[in-house]
């Protein structure tokens, strides 16, 4: 089938060019990858910037003052962010979530939500909105965010403990804020409040069981993630990783734990549930989640495409490269265009990563292989 193919606009990490099949009828159902992963999740960076420093996504001495960050001109506007959320959307799309960097650094974010919110899945049902955030600035935009339909948030929070937390965030931001964002949250209406701890051994991994401690009994679940060897600036170790099963046997010695099934296709995180002195899940308590990339990979079920900051679709979240779909947006293509496209590129998706990791030699060139950042295309 002869193809047009739109021209490549400059990309911070060399994508590639999105290829619309002659003749492209209007794209609408569920579409499949080779490995038949339907698309159901989408995640949308909406800012490269964040204002903490993590070393496990944007070490100080990587992101510092002289970092080219992209210029405004080249994010997506609000509309044409929305404009892709439709024909994803049309293909099956149920979720959305909002991700940076940190997301509410943008302005008018909640102009966005409500744009997102008026969008329809393929069965007539609003999309499950939700976004990531590092909380900093939660406390002020929590209610703002529910008022314009947001769903739920996930905020990111490494540590109980004030003085370890400044140190990993590098801003010496004080944790006390970031738990007065979640309180914030919680009396603003969102539901279904999710707290992701990534934990780095020798660094935080004494402060998973006080975590747990803190959040259990709240309504808010607690999920565990392990250090990810996500880009390329952040000197990940596979030493530093503290498998989820050892999380779990760690929590099992001070909670009783009963394991819980998932609670949709592609779900990323194994659902742990505060049992009763029966051995049942007791509700009241509450669950616990670990996300174990590394040590147990869910690329087999895996249904998410991330948008990045200035419009490249990646398929993985150690992808090398994107696919181009803002010249699709500032050019010519019409919405049959943008969807046929999207559809093509996820119906040609075999990404597997994280299962493939264990068999790939190991990289002896002092160079490794370069991936896209997190900062980039959000978690």
């Amino acid at each position: 089938m002869a193809e047009r193919i739109i021209p490549i606009v400059e990309q911070r990490s060399g994508a590639l060019p999105a290829i619309v099949p002659q003749g492209a009828a209007a794209s609408r159902g569920h579409v499949r990858d080779t490995l038949g992963r339907e698309l159901r999740d989408l995640r949308i960076s909406v800012t490269d910037r964040c204002n903490f420093r993590c070393s496990y996504c944007m070490p100080k001495d990587v992101f510092n003052k002289d970092y080219p960050y992209l210029p405004h001109s080249a994010l997506l506007s609000f509309e044409e962010i929305s404009r892709l959320a439709r024909q994803f959307l049309a293909l099956g799309v149920r979720k959305i979530r909002l991700t940076g960097g940190e997301p509410l650094l943008r302005k008018n974010i909640e102009q966005l939500v409500s744009q997102l919110a008026a969008l329809r899945t393929l069965d007539g049902k609003v999309p499950d909105l939700t976004l990531t955030t590092n909380g900093s600035l939660l406390a002020r935009k929590a209610q703002a965010l529910r008022d314009a339909g947001l769903s739920r948030v996930t905020v990111s929070l490494d540590s109980l403990d004030d003085a370890i937390f400044r140190g990993m965030n590098d801003m010496d931001f004080p944790v006390a804020a970031v738990l007065a964002g979640i309180e914030a949250a919680h009396k603003a209406g969102l539901e279904h409040i999710k707290v992701n701890m990534v934990v780095k051994r020798g660094t935080n991994d004494h402060e998973i069981v006080p975590m747990a401690r803190h959040f259990r009994g709240t309504g808010i679940t607690l999920r565990f993630i392990e250090y990810m060897d996500v880009g390329s600036t952040n000197g990940w170790r596979m030493d530093e990783v503290m498998p989820s099963d050892d999380v779990i046997r760690l929590l099992q010695g001070e909670f009783p734990l009963v394991q819980l099934s998932a609670s949709s296709p592609g779900e990323t995180a194994r659902r742990w549930g505060y049992a009763d002195a029966g051995g049942r899940h007791d509700p009241s308590l509450g669950e616990i989640g670990v996300i174990s990339s590394v040590t147990h990979a869910f690329c087999g079920d895996c249904n998410r495409a991330r948008l990045s900051t200035e419009g490249q679709l990646y398929l993985c979240l150690f992808a090398q490269h994107g696919y181009d779909l803002r010249s699709l947006l500032r050019g010519q293509a019409s919405d049959a265009d943008i969807a046929s496209a999207i559809a093509q590129i996820w119906g040609g998706r075999s990404d597997r990563y994280s299962e493939l990791r264990s068999e790939l030699p190991p990289d002896t060139s002092g160079h490794p292989m370069r991936r896209v950042e997190m900062s980039y295309i959000g978690g």
